[in-house]
């Protein structure tokens, strides 16, 4: 089932229910990577590879929030007032960083996820923010925290501007602008992910997050991929870069690689794939 046209409703409702609110609100994972496909197709732009895999169909919204939004909580919380008008609900045990939405017919079919994510930790030194491993808290407190993510380290540069044209749930046309991260956070992001589950069953041993990898480095704009050459150069130094290019060595040094093999077995991913290409690139950008 494509869920696509879903999310873009999704997230057109949470844009409309907050549209005079300065958010900046960053769209991520899956739907992020697509939304950015969609824009370098759309417009004929030139990218790093031609072949790419079908589109991966996801019922998740990562929602970046900028750390300024969870260091002046007021300006936050409408999007926390947002979600409970909208009919999220917080699941348990993430409660003010993870709401849910069941479908249609009250069931899983068609349910909708929303992660409320930041940047990485170190961005909150200094400010009123309770901070651990788990979540940021906004002080005073609202209804809404996020999850900090280390490994964006990049999270607020480059960052592409994308116009949204969509019909909320009630069928009013609306257009906002919404983010999506540079391909250089993208790829540290997706690395971290895969590392993290390529052994885990039911997260289908990464291999969502292999093909994700692939993706984002092929819809890579020639402007992009020379920015993410510098950022690379400019942060190499950083624990989470060095971290990441440890990945690509354990995971992604050749083709027999389980990174490579986890990336052909996903039902995605099609023969004509640059995967030579593909290491190349990755390999130039995190290991050179």
């Amino acid at each position: 089932m494509n869920l696509m046209p879903t999310l873009q409703r999704a997230l057109t409702d949470v844009l409309y229910e907050t549209k005079d609110e300065a958010l900046r609100l960053i769209v991520g994972g899956g739907y992020g990577i697509y939304l950015k496909r969609e824009y370098v197709r759309d417009n004929g732009i030139r990218t790093l590879l031609r072949e790419w895999p079908e589109a991966q169909s996801t019922n998740d919204l990562d929602l970046f929030l900028p750390p300024e939004l969870l260091v002046d909580s007021a300006r936050l919380k409408p999007l926390g007032s947002a979600l409970q008008r909208l009919g999220y609900k917080v699941i348990r045990g993430a409660e003010k960083f993870q709401f849910a939405k069941l479908g249609p017919d009250g069931g899983q079919a068609g349910s909708l996820k929303i992660d409320l994510l930041t940047g990485p930790r170190s961005s909150f030194a200094g400010t009123s923010a309770r901070v651990d491993e788990r979540r940021v808290r906004p002080r005073p407190s609202v209804d809404v925290h996020a999850h900090p993510v280390d490994e964006a380290l990049t999270l607020e540069e480059g960052l592409l501007p994308l116009t949204l044209h969509g019909v909320t749930s009630g069928g009013i046309a609306h257009d906002a602008t919404v983010y999506v991260p540079h391909p250089l956070t993208f790829t540290m992001m997706k690395l971290f992910a895969f590392r993290d589950r390529l052994n885990d069953e039911s997260k289908d041993f990464a291999r969502y997050h292999a093909l994700d990898i692939y993706t984002v480095l092929a819809t890579t704009t020639e402007k992009e991929w020379d920015e993410a050459l510098e950022l690379s150069e400019t942060y190499h130094a950083a624990p989470v870069v060095i971290e990441a290019a440890q990945v690509v060595k354990d995971h992604f040094a050749g083709q027999d690689s389980l990174g490579m093999l986890r990336l052909r077995e996903s039902p995605y991913a099609r023969p004509e794939l640059q995967l030579g290409e593909f290491l190349d690139a990755l390999q130039e950008l995190l290991l050179s």
